[in-house]
């Protein structure tokens, strides 16, 4: 699979990674061999980017990596880990001695000395115009205890003032066919800073995969189900923030717009690849089955412009109204 650069760390990334959020938690069940398979299965159809965050599963994503990799020393995987979460969201716990201990914790539980990258796990927005939380972030980076770090963000002005900062790496966004905003401002800046981007929820919490209808009921210990609404975190980080009904509704549309030899989440994969000044793409997994589905579409011809244009309609008419004013 090809690879693309993280500009200002020279970190390399597979353009197809994979999300380890469903490995850990909030999206029901998944036990550990199956974890493991879908990890193998990725690697195999040469994944090189692994996403994950210490809050998820309070760890256990990270210790599945970590069981995985020690089973697969032939591999490079560039692994990036998220802090923030495990405290109350209050400016004043971003310092740098708990910036040292939480990455601490997740160097213990991935079992490394130095975290590739480390991420700002969506920070109040007052963090990314701090100067102290930047110095404690190079700090890190001069004890060796991690290797650069960049932020994942909620909305396109917090990306754009983490792009400012001279030692972001990278900044992970929502971007997908039903969340275009980032690319008016945020994807030209990013490349033209030498920043990353990864793009996160590629499938709109799976409504892109057109397997959802408005009958569907998910598991209660899925965040599709609690969060629906904003209840436990951004409402926009579930379905993209789009409301269900209306999400179901343009992903059939979405769907029927995938060209021969693509599923829609297919389509949805591939049309991120192709926006200029994407690093990466995380899309997660819950089968070895979906990882292998998710990484052919690195291999998939180029979207044709007419496919492009019919996305974009798409997304004008059903969903901008939705989510441009929040995100």
């Amino acid at each position: 699979m090809d690879e693309r650069t993280f500009g200002r760390s020279q970190q390399h990334a597979s353009v197809i990674g994979l999300g380890t959020w469903q490995l850990g938690a909030d999206w029901g069940d998944v036990d550990d061999k199956e974890a493991l398979a879908v990890l193998e299965a990725a690697a195999e159809a040469g994944v090189t980017f692994f996403d994950t965050a210490d809050v998820y599963g309070d760890g256990r994503s990270e210790e599945t990596i970590a069981t995985f990799l020690r089973s697969r020393p032939d591999l490079h995987v560039m692994v990036a880990t998220k802090m923030g979460r495990r405290v109350d969201q209050l400016p004043e716990n971003y310092v740098l001695d708990n910036f040292r201990a939480w990455s601490d914790r997740s160097r213990r539980n991935l079992g490394i000395d130095r975290i590739d990258l480390v991420q700002l796990h969506c920070p109040p927005t007052s963090v990314y115009s701090s100067d102290e939380v930047f110095d404690a972030l190079d700090t890190l980076v001069a004890e060796e205890r991690i290797a650069a770090y960049g932020v994942s963000v909620e909305t396109c002005e917090e990306a754009l003032t983490a792009i400012a900062r001279p030692g972001v790496a990278s900044v992970q966004i929502i971007l997908n066919a039903f969340r275009m905003k980032p690319l008016r401002a945020v994807l030209p800046a990013a490349q033209e800073a030498g920043v990353g981007i990864i793009a996160r929820v590629p499938l709109a919490s799976g409504l892109l995969s057109g397997k959802y209808t408005k009958d569907t009921v998910f598991p209660e210990n899925d965040h599709r189900t609690y969060n629906r609404h904003g209840e436990s975190f951004d409402v926009g980080e579930t379905f993209s923030g789009v409301d269900y009904t209306t999400g179901v509704e343009a992903a059939a549309e979405f769907s029927a717009l995938a060209p021969q030899g693509y599923t829609p989440a297919q389509l949805a994969l591939r049309w991120i690849v192709q926006q200029p000044g994407v690093t990466t793409v995380i899309p997660g997994a819950r089968s070895p089955e979906q990882a292998r589905a998710n990484a052919a579409a690195a291999e998939l011809p180029e979207l044709p412009e007419a496919t492009l244009a019919a996305i974009r309609d798409l997304y004008d008419r059903r969903i901008k109204e939705q989510v441009e004013n929040r995100w």
